[in-house]
């Protein structure tokens, strides 16, 4: 494969409950620190939540703010960071060759409830209906809001893909670069999901919504007592290129994508497939040449339900058998909780220094492992440090059936 055909990360800008960048991010995942806190929301009440607190006006305007989305504001910061840490020449940049592709859970229920809710006040007299309401809900908003901000001329579109839907911003991006679309790819995920009534309604009429006396405690996936998910926001962009253009600048690289799958499992609205998964993962190996041995770390997607947890478990034995004894197994969710459409790329994100410090951030909030999530080498409440982490898989699997995986190695010239 040539320096053409091989596609690295050279840029990371997120907006995490517990960090604002990478360095912090990282920090808190090695500290064991949540930002999971407690949260309001009209219909609900009292709930939990991880929260962003990044700063929006820092790349936009107050008016911004009120015309636009929370997810666009997400994007706006994330991508406006991922191409400073890139060190781009962004002036000089042709940007007709600059494509944003992100993932997203859904897009639309914020603001629609938001403006449903304050036209209530004024007897749902039609006149005060928002006349941004449409640029608002179009589903390509949090992308478009991206290109407008940074002057972008090149493709943007978002990837509709529930949770697996971080991974999924990614692999397009990977797509168009070897197609030739485009030079730089802003790639990754976003949610504003903790802004809508509804989803904490429907996990909750599920009994899927976690509860805890401590906040910082609710996430908790693979312990015996967890119950349910942390609904979270926030948002990760990747700046991606191809490598011969990397090197062209001397650009700092994070990693290298090596390969990758997705694919559907085609059973249910809700219930994983474990088979479907271990299929997915098997896949994104052999696309990447590597086997499952020569897979030093995995980050897990688990939740925090009580069945998703144990079917992810069982997807991860079928593939990583008894001789894969450099094998790891963490989990990100209990820091920030669930970031749905942002999921994928923020746990990806955390885990890419480890190719350079051989540090695994453990799972937390574990007391007592549930005998059926038990997996040999699942890092568990403390960071271990490993002989080598050159290879990363990073698990991201979603409603009605989408799993994706993304298979990341460790730049080697």
């Amino acid at each position: 494969m040539n320096d053409s055909e091989r596609i690295v990360i050279t840029g990371i800008g997120l907006a995490s409950p517990n960090g604002n960048n990478l360095d912090e991010f990282r920090a808190n995942l090695l500290a064991g620190v949540s930002g999971v806190e407690k949260y309001t929301i009209r219909h609900v009440g009292e709930t939990l939540a991880g929260v962003c607190h990044f700063d929006p006006l820092k790349y936009q305007k107050r008016k911004d703010l009120r015309t636009g989305t929370r997810a666009g504001s997400i994007a706006v910061y994330t991508a406006n960071e991922a191409v400073r840490d890139a060190r781009l020449d962004w002036p000089g940049l042709d940007k007709t060759r600059v494509g944003v592709f992100l993932g997203i859970t859904e897009h639309g229920n914020v603001e629609t409830e938001n403006e449903i809710h304050q036209l209530s006040q004024f007897n749902y007299d039609i006149k005060y209906w928002s006349h941004y309401h449409n640029p608002r809900t179009v589903a390509n908003n949090p992308a478009g809001e991206v290109t407008i901000n940074l002057g972008i001329t090149g493709p943007h579109y978002t990837i509709g893909a529930a949770c697996a839907a971080g991974n999924l911003g990614c692999i397009q991006g990977l797509q168009q670069l070897l197609l030739g679309e485009v030079d730089v790819a802003l790639s990754g995920g976003v949610s504003e999901s903790i802004h809508t009534f509804g989803i904490f309604a429907s996990f909750k009429s599920q009994g899927a919504l976690a509860e805890h006396a401590d906040p910082t405690k609710a996430s908790r996936p693979f312990d015996l007592k967890r119950n349910g998910i942390v609904i979270a926001e926030g948002g990760g962009v990747f700046v991606m290129e191809r490598l011969s253009d990397a090197k062209r600048r001397d650009a700092k690289i994070y990693g290298e994508i090596a390969g990758y799958s997705v694919m559907s499992d085609a059973t249910d609205f809700v219930l994983p497939n474990p088979e479907r998964q271990a299929q997915c993962m098997q896949h994104a190996i052999r696309r990447a040449k590597l086997e499952p041995r020569d897979i030093h770390l995995v980050n897990t997607h688990a939740t925090g339900t009580k069945m998703g947890d144990i079917q992810e478990c069982q997807a991860i034995r079928t593939v990583f058998g008894p001789d894969c004894v450099n094998t790891y197994y963490n989990n990100t969710k209990g820091y920030i909780g669930h970031a749905m459409g942002a999921a994928g790329v923020l746990e990806l994100a955390g885990n890419l220094p480890a190719f350079y410090d051989n540090i695994v951030h453990p799972a937390i909030n574990v007391d007592e492992l549930d005998p059926e999530c038990a997996l040999p080498n699942l890092v568990l409440n403390h960071p271990r440090r490993v002989d080598r982490v050159d290879t990363i898989l990073n698990n991201s699997f979603g409603m009605v059936g989408i799993n994706s995986v993304l298979v990341v190695r460790r730049y080697v010239p």
